[in-house]
């Protein structure tokens, strides 16, 4: 049985080339890659998922006060079956918050990238889930440096394009199923939309992803690995090189389903104008140019949320 290898980003500072190879060859092949060794301390990330915890089990109209209508899910919460899965008749099992990048309210970005909102009720919410959020875009940063080398781009190709990302933070609560014959899942077949998602704390059951084979290939986490993956706007970037793979979020066939599953994936964007144009490196004979007409980051994001009905 194929599996999802697992790589110790500490070895792009010890063993650059062989890591960077075996990295490149994950995602090439998966579109997926577990990273370990990346630093972010047990603490903070179990600080984040208890302060988040807490913000999901207050009562429904104290969460929807957080809801704001009309900003697409953009910043705050989102209630139980909004989203749903490109193609999918049935809304997915799951409430979710967003929080974003915090911005000079003067940048040039304003007008895109709203302020973030804080529930009352969790004090330590801020501090928690914005300290998880800056852990990861570094990390993220750390895992495009790799990316890039691999197609040979100079090291720092991304940083700035990336260093204003509309990158979420998306804490996601999936309650307890309690009708076993539900014809929703928690979260419908889909890819993701960004340059790359890094999922912290996927230790509990019902990822997967689907392989070249056609397979569904169960992901689970094992220590501290986070699962790291590609995201459609790098797919579209690198003419396909780095597959953007389809994934799901099933429901436990046992009595796991009656447990809630939380799960915190963070979307690694990259600034809003950057172009989406193919890079040259990435067209060969045998994999000519699949888009001809470049789009900027912020109007395709615009495009997808319109597809899941968060706009």
């Amino acid at each position: 049985m194929k599996k999802v290898p697992t790589l110790d980003i500490r070895r792009y500072d010890t063993d650059r080339e062989a890591f960077v190879a075996e990295l490149g060859a994950a995602y090439r092949e998966f579109g997926f890659c577990c990273i370990s060794g990346h630093g972010i301390a047990k603490e903070a990330i179990d600080g984040a998922y208890d302060a988040f915890k807490r913000f999901f089990a207050l009562p429904d109209e104290t969460k929807r006060k957080y809801h704001i209508p009309g900003g697409g899910g953009a910043r705050g919460y989102t209630p139980f079956k909004v989203e749903t899965a490109k193609d999918s008749k049935f809304a997915d099992l799951k409430e979710f918050w967003h929080i974003g990048r915090e911005i000079p309210r003067d940048s040039k970005f304003a007008d895109v990238m709203p302020p973030n909102v804080w529930p009352a009720e969790v004090p330590d919410f801020k501090e928690h889930g914005y300290g998880l959020y800056e852990a990861l875009d570094q990390l993220g940063a750390r895992v495009l440096r790799a990316l890039a080398l691999h197609i040979e781009l100079p090291e720092r190709f991304f940083d700035d394009k990336i260093d204003s990302g509309n990158s979420i933070l998306r804490p996601i609560h999936y309650p307890p199923i309690e009708q076993a014959d539900v014809p929703n899942v928690r979260a419908g077949a889909h890819e993701d939309i960004n340059f790359i998602t890094l999922l912290v704390g996927a230790s509990a059951e019902g990822l997967e992803v689907l392989t070249r084979e056609g397979e569904w290939l169960p992901i689970t986490t094992e220590g501290d690995a986070i699962v790291v993956n590609i995201g459609d706007m790098l797919q579209r970037l690198t003419n396909h090189v780095y597959p953007s793979t389809t994934h799901r979020v099933t429901n436990p066939p046992n009595e796991n389903a009656r447990k809630p599953r939380y799960s915190v994936p963070f979307f690694l964007h990259p600034n809003p104008d950057v172009v989406l144009d193919v890079l040259p490196s990435c067209v060969t004979p045998d994999n000519p140019k699949r888009y001809p007409e470049p789009i900027t980051a912020h109007e395709y994001l615009q495009e997808r949320l319109r597809e899941i009905k968060l706009i």
